[in-house]
Parts: structure tokens; C-alpha cells; sequence
């Protein structure tokens, strides 16, 4: 097992020593720093980028060869950290001595521990992680006008006027789809301009932090998933995402998610309206509109080609709720999009 002792709360001096530790390859730029490795360690990537405010983030997207221990010893205040497994898990402990808690995937957890304890985190080897650690220090965010936090529930509102971190605090919730969906088109942000990617991270973060926030709240006052659903069920209807878009073409209904799943009608417009706030046709349709938006913007497919690849029958149909989940015909769309690009240029 490979250790190591981090002695700061920095996200930047905590980037340093990772890299060290796994003897990758330290990139900045635009205010994110990203290590790369492949070696004996295993094979990855993580990115950190800080904001204003205490707000920043580290994300990784590895697989270890080894298991890795990595100890928070310092005597600094701790952020507190907001985490989310899309892939894979991860254990926790509060002392090295402590026995280890496991984060799952898809679950909200948010840590905070005592000023002169030992953080630990367990990464296993030989599995694929994904993870998001939203990290807020409560002395900056604080000072933040509007910050509103006498709105967050009593045992938040203690959390993060706790200025010496004399309290340990873990709050393992509920599972989350629709978050693990906004980690997903954060990591997917592919915006050249500086200034307009910086401020699609910290918007994109500050909404997955708001979701965190909310499942908490919904979790004290008992407003979680009901046990119809468990987390086989979300594990199951998250496949069911990645089964729509390779089937986007076809005629997608509850009948074959249903036989595809092997969940009954009524537990998948539950899971779905559950975990995306949708019935599983509005997520079907929402999807086919998205993905003929890249077409749209990034093809040179007609019209008529589009609405066939994504599996709608009609034109005028599928004019009609484009334009009503944008509020612009299709045909406009494109030549807004080709306008934009010619004065761009």
C-alpha cells in the first residue's frame, strides 16, 4: 500500500504533494491545474481548480494498480467537503485508528472533521474512480455577501459557523442521479474562451453544491426515496441513460426500458421522476432535443435527416416541441449558430 501524509488544507499544496506521491505530470492553466500519470501507481487524471469565496474543486478519474492511504494531518481548519462517486468507491475514516466508513456511488456525502484529527481516504486498487470533492472553508465563504446560509437546516447552519472545528460531522444520504448527470456535463465543459469557461465551472459547481445542500435538507426532513426504489433500481435506470442514446433512432418506450431493465412500468416512472424530475417519456424526448441540438450545431445533416436520426416520425412534430423547449424554430437555431460562428471568424 502506498501512503501519504498531506499537511495542508490548500488545495495547491495538497496538488504538490499528490504529484510527488504519484509521480505525474503537473499542468496549469487557466486557473485549474491538472496532474496526468501512468505509471506502476496506476493510470489517471485529477484537476483542481479554486474560486472565489473558500469555493473550490478537485476531481479524479483513475484506476490504481495499488491501494493508496492518503492522511490529512494538520492542525489548519478543515474545509467542509462536499463528495460524489459517479464511478467506483472509496472508504473514509475520521482517525487512522477509526474503522473505515465506505463512500458508495451515486451517494451524497458531506464530511467535516475535528481541527487536530487524521482524515483518512482509502482509494483500492484495480477500481475505476470517478470522484468530485466540492471543498468549501467556511471563514471565506462566510465573508460572502448573500451567502444565506441561516437557511440551510440547524445542524448545517453549526457546521459552517464552527470555527475551530470542534465537531465531527458525516452525512451519508441518499442516491442521486440527477447530480451524478450535472458532474457529467461539468467534466464535459469544452469552452476555449477563458473567462467564459471559468464562469461555466463555477456556475456548473455552485449548482451541483446547491443539489448536495438540497438532498441533505430533503434527507432531515424524511423526503428521501421511498423504499419502492432501491440502489439497484438506480443503479439499473442509470444504465437505462446510456441504452436510450446508443438507441436514440428508435421508437423508445416504457415497454422495452421496461423489458430492457427488467423493472415494471411503475417502478421506472417512479425511479424517473424520482431522480430526474421527469416521467420517462418527457427524459426520452428531452434527450432526443438535446442531441438533435449538436446535430443542429455541429453537423451538416439536413432537417429531415436529424429528425430520422433521433427517431421522430414527423418534422412538423418535432418543430413543434423544439420550439417549445427553446423557443426558436429549428432552421433559426442552425442559422443563429452558423451567424454566430461568421462574426466569431
Amino acid at each position: 500500500m502506498k501512503e501519504l501524509i498531506i499537511n495542508s488544507t490548500k488545495s495547491e499544496n495538497i496538488f504538490t504533494q499528490i504529484q510527488t506521491c504519484l509521480q505525474g505530470e503537473l499542468k496549469g492553466d487557466w486557473g485549474e491545474k491538472i496532474i496526468t500519470f501512468n505509471n506502476s501507481t496506476g493510470k489517471g487524471t485529477l484537476r483542481t481548480i479554486d474560486f472565489n469565496w473558500g469555493l473550490s474543486l478537485i476531481d479524479c478519474d483513475l484506476k490504481l494498480n495499488e491501494d493508496v492511504k492518503i492522511v490529512f494531518d494538520t492542525d489548519e481548519l478543515s474545509p467542509i467537503e462536499f463528495i460524489f462517486i459517479t464511478k467506483g468507491y472509496f472508504e473514509y475514516s475520521e482517525n487512522c485508528t477509526d474503522a473505515f466508513n465506505r463512500l458508495k456511488q451515486f451517494q451524497n456525502t458531506i464530511i467535516s472533521h475535528k481541527r487536530n484529527a487524521k482524515k483518512t481516504f482509502l482509494f483500492p486498487k484495480g477500481e475505476h474512480l470517478k470522484i468530485n470533492f466540492i471543498r468549501v472553508e467556511r471563514q471565506e465563504y462566510l465573508q460572502k455577501k448573500n451567502n444565506d446560509i441561516s437557511q440551510l437546516n440547524q445542524l448545517l447552519v453549526s457546521i459552517f459557523n464552527d470555527n475551530e472545528c470542534h465537531t465531527a460531522f458525516q452525512h451519508g444520504g441518499s442516491y442521486s442521479l440527477r447530480i451524478a448527470e450535472e458532474i457529467k456535463l461539468l467534466n464535459n465543459i469544452d469552452i476555449d474562451n477563458a473567462m467564459l469557461r471559468s464562469l461555466s465551472l463555477e456556475g456548473r459547481v455552485y449548482l451541483i453544491l446547491s443539489l448536495q445542500l438540497l438532498e441533505h435538507k430533503n434527507f432531515e426532513e424524511n423526503m428521501n426515496l421511498p423504499e419502492a426504489i432501491s440502489k439497484e433500481d438506480i443503479l439499473k435506470i442509470h444504465k437505462l441513460t446510456t441504452y436510450i442514446i446508443e438507441n436514440i433512432s428508435e421508437n423508445i418506450s416504457i415497454t422495452t426500458l421496461s423489458e430492457e431493465s427488467g423493472l415494471s412500468p411503475k417502478k421506472l416512472q417512479l425511479g424517473f421522476k424520482i431522480l430526474y424530475s421527469k416521467t420517462v417519456n418527457e427524459y426520452v424526448r428531452s434527450l432526443k432535443l438535446e442531441i438533435s441540438k449538436n446535430y443542429l450545431k455541429n453537423s451538416d445533416l439536413s432537417v429531415s435527416e436529424i429528425v430520422y436520426a433521433i427517431g421522430i416520425k414527423s418534422r412538423s412534430y418535432f418543430s413543434k416541441i423544439f420550439f417549445e423547449a427553446y423557443d426558436i424554430l429549428p432552421t433559426e437555431y442552425r442559422k443563429h449558430i452558423k451567424n454566430k460562428n461568421s462574426s466569431i471568424r
